[in-house]
């Protein structure tokens, strides 16, 4: 009982007129009615209000909102449509589409009024703060004055929005191809002379500055700090396709390609079937563009690491040049989101794994939001045909695996595209 008698009295300090000594605390004890006081504090609920002498600061929420849509949002605002791009990464309706989603899924994007009648921040502002954190990479205490929250309440709208864009927008943007998809995709791709080509595969690493230390060993790898890695399909277009990420980053290309789900729906007998014709040889299954880290599978295409002549020499340098729509993805994600350009300050993967998950789907909605009119001509390819979902055996399985890694094909595919690209596109040897 002494013990909480003096946690009331702590409690109460600041009231108190008169320093209590040891022996005054035992005479108070005999006193029934502050027995009868302490007990009621013991029984009484917390208190649920602002901390005890904290200081109310005054953000001006509705000033900064109304600041926020004159330079940005009003019909005659100060920065145009140029300088909105530049700032957000994204055109104008892009960003009404997001703040309109999550605004109707959640309350906590909704505009809410507080104890005392004081409206709170709008869904503008909240968006606003969590788009410029991903964006700038920068600390929520630089963004106070702009937006007009707290430095507490910008990490949490950051955390929502991050967490509400991959529940709304992930399905659709961080999808496999679906039969439309591929024909655009093989389109394109005979047009650059690699019939069949579904996109090009590479990995990149994003730095873990808050690795714990008793992690730091499973996440280093040549990088000598901690990183995470991420794996990507991208297009002629930046789509990025696939991604897979959270591996530690003492892993290579292929350590990773052995634990991915690229291939899953192929194994599993669910991606849409892909036929083309190469050099008079015909072929079932797509492939992508890799480094020369990777292994001769089948469903991956290879340069030539020492060229024998003029044929090779060229196949060599257009794969070479292809190739880089990967690493061209990762420099444009990198230059649109400085989040994932900088050291992440998050203290579990998961939690950078949702943040590299929300960049990138608004990443692919910033490359359809702006993607060009003029697309290469599909009506006169076929679609590909979307596969009967029968259960599969494992039999079936096995030999769709053993299929994927035939070193056999490997080299009949790249032999049959060195003479096709050789044939079609020779007069572009240097």
């Amino acid at each position: 009982m002494a013990r909480l008698f003096r946690k009331y009295l702590e409690g109460n300090q600041p009231f108190l007129q008169f320093a209590v000594d040891p022996d005054m605390e035992e005479m108070l004890l005999l006193d029934p009615m502050v027995l009868a006081e302490v007990n009621r504090q013991l029984q009484s609920t917390p208190h649920r209000g602002s901390v005890f002498g904290r200081k109310v600061v005054l953000r001006q929420r509705q000033q900064a909102g109304e600041l926020l849509g004159d330079d940005y949002f009003n019909a005659d605002s100060v920065y145009d449509r140029r300088a909105f791009r530049r700032a957000f990464r994204m055109r104008p309706e892009l960003f009404h589409r997001i703040t309109n989603a999550l605004s109707d899924k959640f309350d906590y994007f909704k505009q809410r009024y507080d104890a005392v009648g004081q409206p709170g921040c709008t869904p503008r502002q909240k968006v606003t703060a969590a788009i410029k954190m991903l964006v700038e990479g920068c600390s929520a205490f630089s963004l106070q004055r702009e937006v007009g929250m707290g430095e507490s309440t910008i990490i949490e709208a950051t955390k929502q929005f991050v967490w509400g864009v991959v529940d709304i927008f992930g399905n659709e943007y961080l999808r496999r191809p679906t039969s439309s998809d591929l024909t655009r995709l093989l389109a394109k791709a005979e047009q650059r002379g690699f019939l069949g080509m579904l996109g090009s595969l590479d990995c990149m690493h994003w730095r873990w500055e808050k690795c714990p230390v008793g992690w730091q060993g499973y996440y280093k790898g040549h990088f000598k700090e901690p990183t995470v890695i991420l794996e990507a399909v991208a297009d002629h277009d930046l789509w990025i396709w696939h991604a897979s990420f959270g591996l530690p980053g003492s892993l290579n290309d292929i350590n990773v390609l052995q634990r991915s789900h690229l291939f899953d729906d192929l194994l599993s007998g669910k991606a849409p079937s892909i036929n083309f014709k190469v050099n008079g040889h015909q072929y079932d299954m797509g492939y992508y563009l890799a480094d020369g880290i990777y292994p001769a599978w089948a469903t991956l295409v290879k340069g030539i690491p020492l060229v024998q002549n003029v044929k090779h020499q060229h196949f060599t340098k257009m794969q070479s040049a292809y190739r880089k729509d990967v690493e061209r993805a990762f420099g444009v994600l990198q230059a649109r989101y400085h989040i994932v350009k900088q050291p992440a300050r998050a203290w579990h993967p998961d939690t950078m794994q949702k943040i590299m998950e929300c960049c990138i789907i608004l990443h692919n909605m910033t490359v359809e939001d702006e993607r060009g009119l003029r697309q290469p001509r599909v009506q006169d390819y076929d679609q590909g045909t979307q596969p009967d979902l029968l259960p599969v055996s494992m039999q079936d399985m096995l030999n769709r695996h053993r299929k994927i890694r035939s070193k056999e094909r490997h080299s009949n595919l790249q032999e049959d595209l060195i003479e096709h690209v050789w044939q079609h596109f020779h007069r572009q040897a240097v």
